[in-house]
């Protein structure tokens, strides 16, 4: 925007940029206006009259008037000052008395404090009740002045439209759209109504009631990074007496903008769950877990490992990092395991969900993240979303890519089940599951029949082109149709949204790896951004996935791998291994180590002897789970970071209890590659230490000094071990808040969009791939008759370990089974009762849940509840290139218990 110049305000001459209000032309220069019905996030109304000043002689609403070249703008004048001060009087005469109390935090109390408005002028009768059904969400009907700034925040941020105002006149109250308790209603606990609201109507309960991003105390205030899923959400949370009493959405987080979803946003209840973990435990010989201090817990597990190297050498001995952990924890434990045991044996629990994204996207592209970043992706014209529900999974993003298609973006999707963004989409494509090569195959081989490519890039700046076209020759339209089950002609308007737009984007999720063939899927979904050209260029945006947890990305830069060194520099490369040991002072071991299936099946085999598993329920979020259970039973020494009793640290040897993300200092990196910092607003609990002073304590028990001293140093040791984060370092991130990855030097700017100039492949150039399309493993059939796919709902994450103690529970509490009416009536279930789902590997006991969501033949399940046994269904099946377990094709039976 160009500079606007010669506004006048007060006498002052001031610079603001076009298209600027008043009001924030105002602020900007530090005079502070009331404005009951503004919100900066939101459109300006203009409706309560609260920000009057006069422009050019004009009295007017200073949130709705633009500021114009060589307007004079007066604010201070006697008449405006009174007519301000009259229109929040009135505004404040018909609330009840505790609208103005002495202790009230509203933005309308302060307003009125600062113009002299005393709590006597609040003389409203009230009566109006009250709605206290929701365990994140009050509503008190008295103090609201029906403003509207909720029902636009649920509208235009959010984008569930969950709220109204209703009623006529002096009677104009906010309500759930639905009717009924506002816990009823279709409201998803974003907490934005709250953040938003003026007077203290809607609130969060508890010690953060009053408390918004706008009005928050400085003092015992930490601004932290969201520790739920990858959307990397800044956050602010303010303490007292060393407890949490509110998350708060940062409002100039530079993903989430002021923006949160119920789990960074409320769900934290569980830090002062009397569950949680504060002494280590031991097992007896007895078999029981019992409390010991730290020492004798870290001398038993020190011995172990050494029993363990001393039987079956180095290799004996494997840990699993975590995607929950940060950066620095996580390059801290692969240091450990390289320096201190010498194995490669390290790997983290993208295994299971994205590592066939790292695969395919290295493998077409170069690098192993996103290509673009979710600014870029916003400014699309086409969206296409595949095997991805973010609007569950990942809020924020979700609400975020829902706005733009409602500002008139095109929308493709690509998902078996009829939820969340596919029910705004132009096209929603609903493939059987494991059909996705097929699917992607046939929107290529249209959008090259159709000459819906970019010729001069892929003669530039792609190669595979002539292998491609041959193969997409066996995929016409009506073969797809046959194999996926989506309509010839939906195929083909879907590829021709996607071919005929300007800027298209690629968003994609779990329903495109977590299959036998995930890496054909991603290599096959890039294919299309290649043929359009819409990749390292200004023609579209890219291939993005979204990653699942908080830090999986991050755990995998880390080095958490067992063929990689952090930054992603291979072990069987000398260069790199040369310059880990210059600065580790420790040879490097060359050949690659065991992925997570590979150390169970070692463990069962009896060659794995101690396995150290970091903040992973595997029994719970592992396919397979009596396999599971049963490598860990095998496995001579477990040693489990938890900061609950998981069903997997029940079976450990040792269980160690740890920080959570509210508690610990260092950084994440989100789905779109930013690295942000991640900083502790409590202590954690009795003798719970972080996991980077677990690791130091055991590399001091077994006698070995790793360095790194504190995060910060820890970091600093990686950025001058791997040159994709050379430029990264805390002091930076406190300066400048996010940096993406690619960083090449300190005084150097990330880099948030690929491949402007080349690819990182060996020869420069963009990979299209020619795998043809193979069938799922799973396969329906007489005795198994349904296919069951996996994911996950809006309130709760991964195992719900965190989610399940506290309010959340309230919200989902049960774990359902979604299938359609005919599959109801066919196999006689009701919705509301339990069923059984049996598989040719195991069973569970869900709650079954009839409706449209699925189609026929097909049912859907979280993981979030362990103990219905979900993973008990899913087989030890794989992606032959990653090992990522087939999560989304699982064939079952249902029947009433």
């Amino acid at each position: 925007m160009g500079p606007v110049t010669g506004i006048d305000i007060d006498g002052t001459s001031v610079e603001v940029p076009e298209g600027t209000s008043l009001l924030s032309a105002v602020r900007a220069e530090g005079i502070e206006l009331p404005s009951l019905c503004h919100d900066d996030r939101l459109s300006p109304a203009g409706s309560c009259r609260t920000c009057l000043v006069r422009a050019d002689g004009r009295i007017v609403a200073a949130c709705v008037t633009p500021a114009v070249a060589g307007a004079r703008v007066e604010t201070g004048t006697d008449d405006l000052q009174l007519l301000r001060r009259d229109a929040m009087a009135l505004i404040a005469s018909a609330l009840p008395p505790s609208a103005l109390a002495a202790d009230s935090r509203s933005e309308l109390a302060q307003a009125c404090r600062s113009l002299g408005i005393g709590p006597g002028a609040a003389q409203g009768a009230g009566g109006r009740g009250s709605d206290e059904s929701h365990p994140y969400v009050h509503l008190d009907r008295d103090l609201c002045i029906a403003c509207g700034r909720c029902v636009s925040m649920c509208s235009e941020v959010q984008g569930t439209f969950a709220l109204t105002l209703a009623g006529r006149g002096a009677d104009t109250v906010v309500a759930p759209g639905t009717g009924g308790p506002w816990a009823e209603s279709d409201c998803v606990a974003c907490g934005g109504c709250v953040d938003t609201c003026p007077t203290g109507a809607i609130t969060e309960p508890g010690p953060g009631r009053g408390l918004t991003s706008a009005n928050r105390p400085e003092a015992g205030l930490t601004r932290t990074t969201c520790g739920y899923c990858g959307v990397g959400c800044s956050l602010e949370v303010t303490t007292r007496n060393g407890e949490v009493s509110a998350v708060l959405p940062a409002r100039d987080g530079p993903v989430n903008q002021g923006h949160a979803c119920v789990k960074g946003r409320f769900a934290h209840g569980y830090l002062a769950s009397p569950e949680r973990l504060t002494r280590p435990l031991l097992r007896q010989r007895d078999g029981r877990l019992e409390p010991v201090g730290w020492d004798e817990a870290l001398d038993h597990i020190a011995r172990g490992l050494r029993a363990a190297v001393d039987a079956g050498g180095p290799d004996a001995v494997a840990a699993i990092s975590s995607a929950r952990a940060t950066n620095e924890e996580n390059y801290l434990i692969q240091k450990f395991m390289r320096v201190a045991i010498g194995t490669n044996n390290i790997d983290n629990c993208s295994r299971l969900c994205h590592s066939p994204s790292a695969a395919g996207l290295a493998a077409s592209f170069g690098l192993p993240g996103g290509t673009d970043s979710l600014d870029d992706v916003e400014r699309s014209d086409c969206l296409l979303v595949v095997g991805a529900n973010p609007v569950e999974a990942h809020p924020v993003v979700g609400a975020r890519l829902l706005q733009r298609v409602l500002h008139g973006a095109r929308l493709v999707v690509a998902d078996p089940r009829a939820v969340g963004l596919a029910l705004h989409a132009d096209v929603h494509l609903r493939p059987r599951p494991g059909t996705n090569v097929a699917l992607f195959h046939g929107l290529a081989q249209v959008l090259l029949t159709e000459g819906l490519t970019d010729g001069d890039f892929l003669r530039e700046r792609a190669t595979g082109l002539p292998e491609l076209a041959e193969l997409l020759a066996e995929y016409p339209p009506d073969r797809v149709a046959d194999i996926t089950g989506v309509p010839a002609a939906d195929l083909v308007a879907a590829a021709r949204l996607y071919g005929r737009a300007e800027h298209p984007a690629i968003v994609y999720g779990l329903g495109v790896t977590e299959h036998l063939h995930g890496t054909d899927g991603v290599r096959a979904l890039s294919n299309l951004a290649i043929l359009r050209g819409a990749v390292g260029t200004d023609h579209g945006y890219g291939v993005n996935p979204l990653r699942g947890q908080n830090n999986v990305q991050g755990a995998s830069d880390m080095g958490a791998l067992p063929d990689v060194l952090p930054g992603y520099r291979k072990v069987t490369d000398p260069a790199a291994r040369s310059r880990g040991e210059e600065l580790w002072g420790a040879p490097v071991p060359q050949r690659p180590g065991m992925r997570i299936p590979e150390m169970f099946a070692a463990a069962r085999g009896g060659h794995l002897r101690a396995l150290w598993i970091v903040g992973e329920d595997v029994c719970a979020t592992d396919p397979d789970t009596q396999r599971v259970t049963q490598a860990l039973a095998a496995c001579p020494l477990v040693v489990c970071n938890e900061l609950f009793l998981s069903e997997t640290a029940r079976h450990a040897d040792v269980v160690l209890p740890v920080a959570s993300w509210l508690e610990k200092d260092g950084t994440f990196v989100n789905f779109d590659r930013r690295f942000q910092r991640v900083r502790a607003a409590v202590s954690p609990p009795g003798e719970a230490r972080t996991d980077f002073a677990v690791v130091h304590a055991l590399a001091s028990a077994l006698g070995v000094d790793l360095g790194c001293r504190t995060p910060a140093a820890a970091l600093a040791e990686c950025a001058r071990l791997a040159p994709l984060f050379a430029g990264l370092s805390h002091d930076r991130l406190d300066r400048e808040d996010a940096v993406p990855w690619p960083c090449p030097g300190p005084d150097r700017p990330g880099e948030a969009t690929l491949y402007r100039r080349r690819f990182a492949t060996a020869d420069g150039r963009a990979h299209l791939a020619a795998a043809p399309y193979l069938p799922p493993g799973e396969q329906p059939d007489e005795m198994y008759p349904l296919v069951l796919v996996t994911g996950r709902r809006w309130a709760h994450y991964n195992s719900g370990s965190m989610t399940r103690r506290g309010g959340n529970l309230r919200l989902d509490p049960v774990d359902h089974l979604d299938l359609h009416p005919d599959d109801a009536a066919r196999y006689g279930l009701r919705d509301g009762e339990q069923v059984t789902v049996e598989s040719r590997h195991g069973r569970a006991l869900l709650v079954a849940r009839v409706g449209e969501e699925t189609a026929p033949g097909q049912v859907f399940c979280s993981f979030h509840f362990p103990a219905s046994g979900v993973n008990n269904l899913t087989s030890d099946r794989s992606d032959t290139a990653t090992s990522c377990p087939e999560y989304k094709v699982t064939a079952v039976r249902v029947s009433r218990p």
